[in-house]
């Protein structure tokens, strides 16, 4: 088993627990102290590219070697010459050639294209209490930064406050509330994308959400599975009132409570807490020709009700489940097709078949590469394709985008851009109540809606100072681009997001430089190389001495 370093003295950041190969603890919390990279560069941006204490230390690298198959073991080909993709009225250059002009934006889509400012996207943001006590920040810091947010699935249906008769929506309040707040900052950049399950179709999603916000606001995403688990989507509540709520709105509750004796044990403390569960989809069907029938037939269906753009989210299902994502969102001419491989994140699943289930990462986005390119040799228009599973720094952006080309349009990363939101929360969170929440203005201020899990700012923040203006890098680039004014209504969590973005995105900028690509357009397998012959065989990617060894021979015997 690979073991991941705990903590980088380079960079002057570690991990409470152990960390996953993406550099994020196996558990991450929402009132963590520090400070993983994610964390840090949060807060300092992209100061935290660069080795801590410039002028008084070297640094060298200890990632030369790379044992077994995964993103780890992919290494990314720099070149000497030339320079590829720029973006007009720069020439080649070495004053224009340099890694601010490199072009991050990019688009997908079939006939009604969404614009990204860069190639990012959240993992689905749904039913967790979680998702949705920090869904201001995610939300807010979706639409600034100008990627595409997903709302994720059984949102409706665990809202108290919704309103469903005769099985069908009349109101969602909580629904509303993730639109309505991603839309006040959305530009023309990004999305906002909301996942339908087997529950969700039943409440009627697609139709409630047409009839509010129109054709053009929202994209619906079906929903398939995810790389977490290989059933539905749960949550974890500890009322016995909440529970009967869930079972009575029909959802699987675990334990039931209408079970004898269950409301007895839960009274008494044996029980403190229900699983509440959704169902399995295409259950009644028994071959990939009546799935493709059924799911090509619910397209149509959202398409008549108007909508313009339609996604499809997948798990990590073995190949035959691959293919037929591939295939059938191809064939329905989807909008975007992500592919989430097991070793992502997760705000609830169970946790040893979140260890031990499902096809890893990387072998499953090297097979979908295959698959799309056999699709595209045939002459078929391939479905612009996300990958999920396991990335949070941009290193993890560049491999992904790379080895999926030109397939793959974005990065779809869960857990690597809630962090900011927790963070950005807990500082706001001291500073108001020590300012009597007084210190920003608007309606975003309350004191009690900011979800705030610290008493004190720690020592890991203070060191940068004890005012958001002192303590984001990012801060008074987003002032320029708001004003001050405006300003006074960002959650402290979205101005957080949007300096990790800043940091991810000068990343990507520099590592597609070296590469000789101007544009993210232009990334290709070949900008990658196998650190072991292992997982050159698994990818197709060729070993590292073996890469331009063509080239190089040519050269030596011309």
């Amino acid at each position: 088993m690979i073991q991941w370093r705990r903590n980088n003295d380079v960079l002057a950041t570690n991990n409470r627990g152990n960390p996953a190969e993406s550099g994020l603890c196996t558990l991450c919390r929402a009132d963590c102290a520090g400070k993983c990279e994610t964390w840090l560069a949060s807060l300092v941006g992209r100061r935290l590219l660069y080795p801590r204490d410039f002028g008084m230390v070297t640094a060298g690298s200890a990632n030369t070697t790379a044992v077994g198959v995964g993103y780890h073991a992919l290494r990314i080909q720099g070149r000497l010459y030339g320079a590829k993709g720029l973006p007009p009225g720069l020439s080649h250059s070495p004053d224009d050639c340099i890694f601010p002009n490199v072009s991050l934006e990019t688009q997908f889509g079939t006939l009604h294209k969404v614009r990204c400012r860069l190639p990012i996207m959240t993992g689905a943001l749904g039913s967790t209490f979680i998702a949705e006590k920090y869904w201001k920040s995610f939300a807010i810091g979706a639409a600034l930064v100008g990627i595409p947010i997903v709302v994720g699935e059984n949102v409706v249906g665990v809202d108290r406050q919704s309103v469903i008769r005769n099985g069908r929506i009349e109101k969602a309040p909580e629904l509303d509330r993730r639109v309505e707040t991603f839309l006040r900052y959305y530009d023309g950049y990004g999305a906002i994308l909301v996942q339908m399950n087997v529950e969700d179709t039943r409440f009627g999603v697609a139709e409630y959400l047409i009839n509010r916000f129109g054709p053009e606001k929202v994209c619906i995403e079906l929903k398939w599975g995810q790389g977490a688990k290989d059933i539905g989507g749960e949550i974890q509540v500890t009322s016995y009132d909440y529970a009967l709520f869930l079972r009575q709105r029909g959802y699987v509750v675990d334990p039931d409570p209408l079970e004898p004796g269950v409301k007895e044990a839960w009274e008494h403390g044996s029980i403190r807490s229900f699983a509440r569960h959704s169902r399995l989809g295409y259950t009644d069907l028994d071959s990939p020709e009546a799935v493709r029938e059924q799911f090509l037939r619910a397209v149509e269906y959202l398409r008549s009700l108007g909508y313009q753009r339609i996604t499809l989210k997948t798990g990590s299902y073995g190949m035959e489940g691959l293919a037929m994502a591939i295939r059938y969102a191809s064939e329905a001419q989807l909008d975007l097709l992500t592919i989430d491989g097991s070793g992502g994140g997760t705000g609830m699943s169970p946790w040893n078949m979140m260890e031990t289930w499902g096809v890893p990462s990387l072998l499953l986005h090297a097979k979908a590469y295959e698959y799309a390119k056999r699709l595209a040799d045939r002459g078929m228009q391939v479905v612009d394709l996300a990958f999920a599973g396991g990335f949070a720094r941009e290193d993890h952006i560049f491999k992904a985008l790379a080895l999926g080309a030109p397939f793959t349009k974005m990065v779809c990363m869960g857990r690597a851009l809630m962090i900011p939101g927790f963070l950005g929360s807990n500082i706001e969170g001291v500073l108001r109540k020590q300012n009597g929440g007084t210190v920003v203005a608007g309606e975003w201020t309350k004191v009690d809606t900011i979800h705030g899990n610290w008493e004190r700012l720690p020592p890991t923040v203070l060191e940068l100072g004890d005012r958001p203006e002192e303590i984001f890098a990012g801060y008074y680039q987003l002032e320029a681009k708001l004003g001050k004014e405006e300003m006074q209504k960002i959650p402290f969590g979205a101005i957080a997001m949007w300096t990790l973005a800043d940091k991810l995105a000068a990343g990507l900028q520099q590592l597609l430089a070296g590469a000789r690509k101007f544009s993210v357009q232009e990334i290709s397998r070949d900008d990658l190389m196998a650190a072991n012959r292992e997982t050159a065989a698994e990818t197709g990617i060729p070993f590292v001495t073996d890469a331009q060894n063509e080239a190089a021979l040519r050269i030596l015997d011309s």
